[in-house]
């Protein structure tokens, strides 16, 4: 009798610590988390003869997720200029697009799915640097203010630690009189993809 008693205590025992495990490390969210961007893309659109383009995106952000619904997130990137045909004053020239860096701060709205595949919708305010392209006219580094909306999908592994994340951005920059005829006098308009690593940092 006494060895069974300890037999059943002894598998509640082992149970509860497995429960217990397996709910620290259950895929999904953590309280802080940082994507690691890697690759990606901008598109810009033409508008009033400024041309469209489009440049390879890297960046990262850091999320800090209030609940399981409701994040806030900073991000910071970098577009690289690529040589490409641009229709431009007129004329048809392969050059190199400028380099650029975008920053914005951003509001994460997460399906509480409680699953390893959380969709998610986003959007926030920033702005965009555009570092000098003499050969586009651009005569000086200009930022400007943008604004995006999107959303996407995140994947986390099962030891909850780490995760893959798709996202895309429909994005908005504000124009102004004194930018460059190439980027800035007329409000643009553009799309961005990337694919990123996410590293959940109070795992």
């Amino acid at each position: 009798m006494k060895r069974s008693l300890a037999l059943v205590i002894a598998t509640v025992a082992i149970m509860g610590a497995h429960r217990a495990s397996a709910q620290e490390v259950a895929p999904g969210p953590g309280t802080v988390e940082v994507t690691v961007i890697p690759g990606g893309a901008t598109f810009f659109t033409s508008k009033n003869g400024a041309p469209k383009f489009g440049d390879y995106t890297l960046g990262g952000t850091v999320t800090y997720n209030i609940n399981r619904v409701v994040g806030i997130e900073g991000e910071v990137g970098g577009n690289i200029g690529v040589a490409q045909d641009l229709a431009f004053g007129g004329l048809t020239s392969n050059l190199k697009t400028p380099n650029t860096v975008t920053y914005a701060g951003n509001v994460v709205l997460s399906a509480p799915t409680h699953t390893s595949v959380v969709p998610y919708a986003t959007g926030g305010v920033g702005g965009l640097t555009v570092f000098d392209r003499p050969a586009l006219g651009i005569a000086n580094t200009d930022s400007y203010l943008t604004g995006n909306v999107g959303g996407g999908v995140k994947w986390y592994a099962p030891n909850g630690r780490w995760g893959i994340r798709g996202d895309y951005r429909f994005f908005a920059v504000r124009g102004k009189d004194t930018g460059a005829a190439f980027l800035g006098q007329d409000d643009r308009y553009g799309h961005r993809v990337y694919g990123g690593i996410i590293i959940n940092a109070t795992r």
